[in-house]
């Protein structure tokens, strides 16, 4: 059976649901951002355990069918942005629609209609903010961060960069610094 959990973001939440469903006696065989399977089926009783474990975390379990799809969108950019180390091939729209199997333009409609955002802002909020973490790190120059986010140049990146936060990415790597980094689960939640 799967469940859909929202704002699940961060790897500290996929150990807060382990620790719930083992709380609750429940089995399961994955635990990724956004969603979880359990070998068990769930009664209402374990369900309203498993919604109140979950609140007093942050978390929220979801039946709505908009709703679902609309948090898997967001994992999967969570994911592909913030966690993976693996090579984008496509753009984002076509990752997208075959991770999710439906039509892009409908994913997008369907995400500005319950968010009041788009999901290009949506995006972007993330790979700028995924940018102001590497930056910090010093690890990467900024024509390798450009790579690394599939930006077209680091003109793109740096006009992007300023467009959201206001400065050059320069400029905030010498005087901002960690102050200004946003958490998960807020990234592009102010963005329309």
């Amino acid at each position: 059976m799967k469940l859909y959990i929202k704002y699940m973001v961060s790897l500290r939440c996929k150990l807060v649901v382990k620790s719930a469903l083992e709380e609750l006696g429940l089995h399961h065989t994955l635990v990724n951002l956004g969603e979880v399977e359990i070998l068990e089926d769930i009664n209402e009783a374990q369900k309203e355990s498993l919604k109140e474990i979950l609140t007093k975390a942050g978390l929220e379990l979801m039946e709505d069918q908009k709703a679902i799809l609309i948090e898997k969108i967001k994992n999967i950019v969570v994911e592909l942005i913030h966690y993976s180390e693996e090579e984008l091939r496509v753009n984002f729209s076509t990752y997208l629609s075959e991770k999710l199997h439906h039509d892009y333009t409908y994913l997008s409609n369907l995400f500005s209609e319950v968010t009041g955002g788009t999901l290009e802002h949506f995006i972007i909020a993330h790979k700028i903010e995924k940018v102001k973490e590497l930056l910090l790190y010093d690890e990467l120059n900024l024509t390798e961060i450009a790579n690394k986010l599939h930006y077209s140049s680091v003109s793109h990146l740096s006009f992007q960069f300023k467009k959201v936060t206001g400065l050059t990415p320069s400029y905030f790597k010498k005087i901002k610094g960690y102050r200004d980094r946003i958490q998960l689960e807020n990234v592009g939640n102010s963005i329309s």
